[in-house]
């Protein structure tokens, strides 16, 4: 046995016993499609500095099969490309961690000979399980820049997935007129399913995409397409954090906000922040603008800025809230924690997401005495 063939076998194993319940098909896909073709070269995070890690050097062929996010690209910069003392700056592209697609794929119920849409090329390896699932000539996938398309296209065609059709497109057109789609995934988070996504899926069919926050608190949604145009579902257990989906090939935008302003005191410390079923939660309920640094919030729309200093040596004592422009925003956080706790902590998978065709998109969560609440997203 190979190497390669033991550490595939390795990672099939881990993947199932990491997975409540998973297809047989979709273990056989990870079992039979090859990882690191696709992901030659990526990235290992070194005191703050990205260097990358390529086919040959010691540890690799571990790293690529085990369960684990590998970056592929910083600021622009593919791993390929990276000079050996690193890189600074920001993931803008990544291989996702094998048991999350897993579970996405899963979720999705590929059958052989549905027409499949994937938003978010990557690296192409997704790609390469949709063809083992559904047959290449059925699987179309679109990424915003042409290096990620041009790259996966060939790795595609030296996997034997040469029919797959590998496009450079904006995610959020989906793919026009090469529809309609049986099947529609996403690997990038979206705050709301783009209307486009409805219109291309057969109705019946099924969209799971990541529906992201400003605090990180991303889920999976898998949604049934309605009758009336609209779709329906639930959310996967598990947290999920991806890269948002983005027109063009330009890395995400650095948010340096300054901390200057009005203070008092909270009993809701930053740390809150960190927990993923309450950042879910309160991510729903923070306007779509908010963006988050370590423990600053910031809207651009309006210039509102908090930032939250715990007070880890000192027990007991408040944490220190800086506010600054027309809003609290921590006073969002403080609301949505109260109501939390008053709901025993709700996890991400009782929750319901519906997008109504041309209108709403509401996350709703109903109480065990059969009262709801919704936030639009």
């Amino acid at each position: 046995m190979t190497a390669e063939l033991d550490a595939r076998i390795r990672l099939a194993r881990d993947i199932e016993r990491g997975a409540s319940v998973l297809s047989s098909r979709v273990v056989e896909a990870f079992l039979n499609v090859p990882r690191h073709p696709f992901v030659p070269a990526f990235y290992r995070s070194e005191d703050g500095v990205h260097r990358p890690w390529r086919s040959g050097d010691e540890g690799w062929l571990r790293a690529v099969y085990a369960d684990e996010v590998l970056v592929t690209e910083v600021d622009g910069v593919h791993a390929e490309d990276a000079p050996a003392s690193g890189v600074g700056g920001v993931a803008t592209s990544s291989s996702t961690a094998p048991g999350l697609m897993a579970e996405m794929l899963d979720a999705l119920d590929v059958r052989p000979g549905d027409r499949v849409l994937e938003v978010g090329t990557g690296t192409g390896y997704n790609a390469a399980l949709l063809c083992h699932l559904a047959g290449a000539g059925n699987v179309t996938t679109v990424d915003r820049t042409g290096r990620l398309a041009d790259t996966a296209r060939e790795r595609l065609a030296g996997a034997g997935f040469a029919a797959a059709v590998v496009r450079r497109a904006d995610g959020a057109v989906g793919c026009p007129g090469g529809g309609p789609y049986d099947r529609i995934i996403a690997t990038c988070s979206v705050r709301r399913l783009p209307p486009a996504w409805l219109d291309q899926c057969v109705t019946g069919g099924l969209i799971v995409a990541p529906i992201g926050n400003a605090l990180g608190g991303g889920a999976v949604a898998c949604l049934t397409k309605l009758p009336d145009g609209g779709a329906a579902g639930r959310f996967l257990h598990r947290p999920a954090a991806f890269m948002p989906l983005r027109a063009d090939g330009s890395p995400a935008p650095a948010h340096d906000v300054p901390v200057a302003g009005r203070q008092r005191t909270s009993v809701v410390g930053a740390r809150v922040l960190d927990d993923h079923g309450f950042s879910f939660w309160a991510g729903l309920r923070l306007p779509p603008a908010v963006v988050r640094s370590g423990g600053t919030l910031h809207d651009p729309n309006d210039g509102s800025t908090v930032h939250v200093q715990d007070h880890p040596d000192h027990p007991g004592r408040p944490s220190t809230v800086t506010t600054g422009g027309p809003r609290d925003l921590w006073q969002i956080i403080e609301a949505a924690y109260t109501t939390w706790r008053r709901h025993h902590r709700p996890r991400r998978e009782w929750f319901t997401l519906t997008a109504a065709p041309g209108g709403p998109q509401l996350v709703t969560y109903t109480t065990p005495d059969g009262g709801t609440t919704s936030c639009a997203l």
